[in-house]
């Protein structure tokens, strides 16, 4: 019995991926929206990137996260993005085993990291407006790159393991994932194996890598509307409080589309597919958008730019 699941699974050389189950006439407009989608969120995030790079003022904390974090936004829209435009224009729709495996590891590396370093700028809002005085000391260069790093490691620790829980089943004759990318989900269910130890990986998984970030979001984010509520104006209230707006924006979006996409019940695949395009795609567009439009120091740098190209003219 374990050589015949050891050979389904060596035989195994590509899988096709279904997309969305729609007439071939659409299958140009759904590549020509990725395309946009796709587009501006290249544009909105090497620009940020580009803006944090190059404009001194904003060499601090805050930004050196913000800065990877349009990184990791436009690293893994461009894990899944190209593959499923090229396959909306494509027949055979294939994606090859280490291509599906080496989609799911990236995936799954940026989001985990993702979570991780939004959980590190909910600390530094935590710091800035409960303790602002020592600021500086305690958000010094070396905790926030160690932060940052203890962030890409965690999350190669967690891609590792569910890529070697994943991939070490047996599949059965069925080689058809009905996504538009390697969704782990849709992988188990043309499995022949015993799910119960990847289910406990995933449970442990969320456990003790992703619970523990959302823990820290949401502590940081009592004791900041404790301290606001503090302060007697409501001028001061606002000033203090519009700091963390354009984060906890970016965290509602972010956990709000992948709690929708893993609550969509089973029977109902394409409109996990169509969620899934929310934190694929959407929310990677929307990020830069919520810093620069409410955000004084991006606007300031965009106007610097703007009018050196003016003066260069």
């Amino acid at each position: 019995m374990g050589d015949k699941a050891a050979d389904n699974y060596s035989d195994v050389t590509d899988f096709i991926l279904v997309g969305f189950r729609v007439r071939p006439e659409f299958h140009i407009l759904l590549f020509l929206l990725f395309l946009l989608v796709y587009g501006m969120v290249l544009l909105g995030n090497i620009s940020m990137m580009v803006i944090i790079v190059t404009d001194s003022q904003l060499n601090t904390p805050m930004y050196f996260f913000l800065g990877n974090l349009s990184f990791i936004d436009l690293s893994y829209s461009t894990v899944i993005a190209p593959k499923a435009m090229m396959n909306f224009l494509s027949e055979k729709k294939t994606v090859s085993f280490v291509g599906c495996v080496a989609q799911f590891f990236f995936f799954a590396f940026f989001i985990v990291t993702e979570g991780f370093v939004l959980a590190a700028m909910a600390y530094d809002r935590f710091i800035a407006i409960c303790n602002p005085l020592l600021y500086s000391v305690h958000m010094s260069r070396r905790l926030c790159t160690q932060l940052v790093a203890g962030s890409y490691f965690c999350g190669w620790v967690s891609s590792l393991v569910q890529v070697s829980v994943t991939f070490s089943v047996s599949f059965c004759a069925s080689r058809v994932i009905d996504h538009f990318y390697c969704d782990s989900y849709q992988i188990e269910k043309i499995s022949c194996s015993n799910l119960f130890v990847n289910k406990m990986v995933s449970l442990s998984l969320a456990a003790f890598i992703i619970l523990p970030t959302i823990v820290v979001i949401v502590v940081s984010y009592m004791y900041i509307v404790s301290t606001v509520l503090k302060i007697p104006s409501m001028e001061g209230r606002k000033k203090a409080f519009s700091t963390c707006t354009s984060h906890l924006g970016v965290v509602s979006v972010l956990y709000g589309t992948v709690s929708f996409v893993y609550l969509t019940p089973p029977s109902n695949p394409e409109l996990r597919k169509v969620a899934s395009v929310f934190y694929v795609l959407v929310t990677p567009m929307l990020n830069p958008l919520i810093y620069s439009l409410r955000n004084k120091d991006v606007k300031q740098a965009l106007k610097k730019i703007r009018w050196g190209k003016k003066t260069l003219f």
